[in-house]
Parts: structure tokens; C-alpha cells; sequence
């Protein structure tokens, strides 16, 4: 079954906050301790860059069965990155006050990813 949207993934709101996400998380693990660069520092960036490439990748693929497949990648993704940034507050990383902006991003993906599966749950 095709999605029949013609859009571009890049009109996808939860494309666009995904962008957003890994945005902050660059700028918010810039200031992570340097011997943390190969280890939690490329584990979150590789997660956060990982959502918005799946729901790209998913839209990109026209089907339905496809792109649930790819937002349940995104969803993996999400949730790495929830845990990798509740580590990095326990490890004194970052403070919660630096975090907050990217797990209110994080919910607002994963609300929106989920009425998107929803959404096309309802047309098969």
C-alpha cells in the first residue's frame, strides 16, 4: 500500500524537530568532558542524526509497511537517546536545565511519530 503523499520528508514536522534534536544534542554534548568524544558523545549524536534519517528514509521508501518500519527504527533511536541523556545528568555531563529542551523535543516526536503509526494503521 502506498502512503500517497507526495510531499518531501522534508515537510514532515517530525522531520524537522528530529533536525532540531540533533541539533541541540551536538551543541549540548560540545561541552561533555573531551575523553567522552568516541564514547557517550558519539552514541547520542549517532542516535539523534539516526531519527530524523529514518523517518526520511521511511517516506522515501512509499509504502506503508516501510515506513512503520522505519518510524519503529525511529522510535529505537528515541529511545537510546532519552537514556543516554539521563545518564549524562547522573554522570554530571549536563544539567537537567541544559537537557530539558531535548526531552521535551524527544516527547514531541515520539507523540507525533505515534499518531503517524496510527494514522497509517488506520488505512491498511
Amino acid at each position: 500500500m502506498k502512503t500517497n503523499s507526495p510531499r518531501s520528508y522534508k515537510d514532515l514536522v517530525v522531520w524537522q524537530k528530529g533536525i532540531r534534536l540533533a541539533r541541540l544534542v551536538y551543541g549540548l554534548t560540545r561541552a561533555f568532558p573531551s575523553e567522552e568524544k568516541f564514547g557517550i558523545v558519539a552514541q547520542m549524536r549517532q542516535a539523534a542524526v539516526s531519527i530524523p534519517s529514518n523517518v526520511a528514509e521511511g517516506q522515501a521508501r512509499h509504502t506503508t509497511g516501510e515506513f512503520n518500519q522505519f518510524i519503529s527504527h525511529a522510535e529505537g533511536s528515541l529511545a537510546e537517546l532519552d537514556t543516554q541523556l539521563i545518564l549524562s545528568i547522573e554522570l554530571k555531563f549536563c544539567s537537567e536545565s541544559a537537557a530539558e529542551p531535548a526531552f521535551t523535543l524527544l516527547d514531541e516526536i515520539r507523540r507525533t511519530l505515534n499518531a503517524l503509526r496510527r494514522k497509517f494503521a488506520a488505512r491498511e
